[in-house]
């Protein structure tokens, strides 16, 4: 018997980092414009796989071309690497971890404060070194709570953190040594609940369990200590990267056998080694199979009959058809007799009336039933349709059917086509459950006949169908093109948008005129949209796209409607030293400087203004090109008249009371240029 834990596999941020990393490399049809820093989860298949769709890996940031696009693993790096990045020219496409980045913040906050960093973890690790960048590479690195100094600890404020995979129980023999010779300690318990439930589960099956096997890579951390955990509590142990690394020779049989995952490994191979472990169990306590021509022989000459005879349809039940075959007695066909698919129903295939084409399967002269095969004739039908095509290569059609270990099954003319996991998709699918249903194309990779095995490939004829309708995209191609586009994914930068054949970049600034924090307030996976060319690079085969319509720009609606001198209600959004911007409409905001919003000298504007308080004000300028508003309340305040010899003489530049009338470039500021000043 085997069981699998319930947490193998791919973690939250190893999950993330891998999905984003796929989108990226799939929309770039530049060979080596998408480089990873770093390998990008420690992973071998994973990594091989990202290479041959054209992604690049390098440690080194001087290797790094200007202007890539740098994808950041999910172990992270020092914040020096990354301003290094910068410097080029490149986009960065930050993978790391949240749990990691969360560990950066609370050390370089430390970091600031004074406090010395103490680090629990392996300090040759990438997400060590990257956490330790953060503190200018002057953490102490340990891995017991030995390896600590007293009075390093009497001596210093401290931090601690530890690596996310760290040993919880290691780390609390840390965190009270420290507790006790420390009397200023900031503790934080950074270890992934993920890892420590993965911990806790493969302890328990390895205490239970004749065998563990353990899946993952060599180079990962939280792979190594499930390794030895299992260890710990189990006699027999594998570590293996994939299924080929067990031994040919292990015995299977009547053992219960354990099998957990690091965060790094991919579900197909761990799905691809429970289900050869499964088959090679199978054939342990079997090993007499039966062809598929041996099997049909031997139902012959079990039922002795196998005409193949038509009839026509009298009656359907819920599990079984009633054939009239013009003889003495009818026919029966039972429900799982009738298709491959297992979700069909008899009503859903015949009706009656129909003339069908039956096996008779055998012959019961004694209780005067005969038994028929739908499914045996369409497979007999449908094997021979199936040679074909692989010699051809042709391009079959079929109905998915079934999720299966590292894969989905296809009926295709009544034949059973195991599709692999890698093979489902043109990009990389964790998830093939949405499939089941849905009537696919596919080519055959591989036939067994001694097996009676079909192997087909849904991302072959993809594959062929996106380049014919990438060619032809960029044949027709050009700026201002509108296209009707379905929004592929959702990304924190933007929306891939698949125009047919070719994804397009639609960025974050470019979904509305109002101001979002992710795509997915204005779209949804799957929606339609329309949208133009606004970039087209066909050497590195990227699109650029654009949404939002010029005719629905705020500005160019507030130009129309507002003119200098109107005076309009208007909403206090945010305040500085020298004025409070008000917002108009909304994403317009014009500038009341400091001078304009009382007839008064004040010293801030908070001493009048709130935030969020609605007040009248006067259009006194406006540049709209350069979307420039200029507010004035003090225009709208009436003013006190004085006899005309107490007034005092009037200073260049200032009014009767005193104050700055001077409107000046520096005052004269958008919104961003205010945030670019405070900053």
């Amino acid at each position: 018997m085997i069981i699998k834990a319930k947490t193998a596999g791919f973690c939250f941020g190893v999950a993330r980092a891998v999905e984003g990393a796929y989108q990226l490399v799939n929309s770039s049809q530049k060979k080596g414009f998408v480089v990873g820093f770093g390998e990008l989860i420690h992973n071998g298949y994973v990594i091989r796989d990202l290479e041959q769709r054209g992604m690049v890996f390098t440690e080194n940031p001087d290797e790094i071309q200007t202007e890539s696009g740098v994808v950041i693993r999910a172990h992270g790096v020092a914040p020096q690497l990354l301003d290094q990045i910068r410097q080029k020219g490149c986009e960065i496409y930050d993978f790391t971890c949240p749990y990691v980045k969360k560990i950066h913040d609370i050390v370089k906050q430390a970091y600031q404060e004074g406090r010395k960093i103490i680090i629990a973890g392996d300090g040759k690790h990438p997400e060590v070194i990257g956490i330790n960048g953060c503190c200018g590479n002057s953490a102490l690195i340990v891995q017991g709570a030995g390896e600590i100094p007293i009075d390093f600890l009497k001596e210093n404020s401290i931090c601690v953190v530890a690596q996310t995979t760290f040993f919880q129980k290691k780390f609390y023999e840390i965190i009270n040594f420290i507790e006790k010779n420390c009397k200023d300690a900031l503790i934080s318990d950074t270890i992934c609940n993920a890892t420590e439930k993965r911990q806790e589960e493969a302890e328990q099956l390895a205490s239970s369990c004749d065998m563990m096997v353990v899946i993952g890579g060599k180079n990962s951390s939280n792979t190594i200590k499930l390794y030895q955990i299992c260890q710990k509590h189990c006699s027999e142990v594998y570590f293996i990267e994939n299924f080929e690394e067990l031994p040919q020779n292990i015995n299977l049989k009547k053992k219960i056998i354990g099998i957990t995952a690091g965060a790094s490994t991919p579900s197909c191979i761990i799905e691809e080694v429970v289900g050869k472990m499964e088959e090679k169990e199978v054939q342990g306590t079997n090993s007499e199979e039966l062809s598929f021509a041996e099997a049909f022989e031997q139902s012959l000459k079990t039922l002795n009959t196998g005409d193949v005879v038509r009839g026509i349809v009298v009656e359907v039940r819920p599990n079984e058809v009633i054939v009239d075959l013009g003889f003495k007695s009818d026919g029966i066909i039972p429900a799982d007799e009738l298709s491959e698919d297992p979700n069909a129903t008899p009503d859903q295939l015949v009706k009656v009336g129909d003339e069908i084409e039956v096996f008779v399967v055998g012959v019961n002269d004694a209780e005067g039933k005969t038994l028929l095969s739908r499914k045996k004739l369409d497979a007999i039908a449908g094997w021979k349709k199936i040679k074909e095509a692989q010699e051809s290569g042709a391009v079959l059609d079929g109905k998915v059917v079934q999720v299966v270990n590292g894969g989905m099954i296809v009926v295709s003319s009544g034949t059973r086509v195991f599709v692999p996991i890698s093979q489902a998709n043109d990009r990389y699918t964790q998830d093939l459950t949405p499939f089941i249903g849905k009537e696919v194309q596919f080519k055959i990779l591989e036939v067994n006949e001694r097996r009676h095995k079909v192997v087909g490939s849904v991302k072959a004829v993809l594959v062929e169908q996106n380049r014919i309708l990438e060619e032809k995209f960029w044949s027709e191609a050009e700026v201002g093109k509108k296209y009707n586009g379905t929004v592929k994914s959702l990304t924190p930068f933007g929306a891939f948008i698949d125009l047919g054949g070719v994804d397009g970049l639609l960025h974050i600034s470019e979904i509305s005129w109002k101001r979002i924090k992710h795509p997915s307030e204005v779209l949804s996976v799957g929606q339609m949209i329309e949208v133009y060319i606004k970039g087209l690079d066909p050497e590195a085969k990227k699109v650029s796209l654009g949404f939002k319509k010029a005719e629905d720009n705020p500005w160019n609606i507030a130009k129309e409607k507002y003119s200098i001198g109107d005076i309009v209600p208007v909403k206090i959004v945010r305040m500085l030293p020298f004025g409070a911007f008000a917002e108009i409409l909304p994403t317009v905001d014009g500038l009341i400087h400091i001078s304009q919003i009382s007839n008064k000298r004040i010293a801030q504007p908070s001493d009048c203004l709130e935030i969020g308080q609605v007040v009248d004000a006067q259009i006194t300028e406006a540049d709209w090109d350069n979307k420039k508003i200029s507010l004035s309340i003090r225009a709208l305040i009436p003013k006190e008249e004085k006899p005309a010899e107490e007034k005092p003489a009037v200073e260049e530049g200032k009014d009767e009371d005193g104050n700055d009338t001077s409107y000046t470039e520096e005052t004269n500021v958008t919104i961003g240029d205010a945030i670019e000043k405070t900053e």
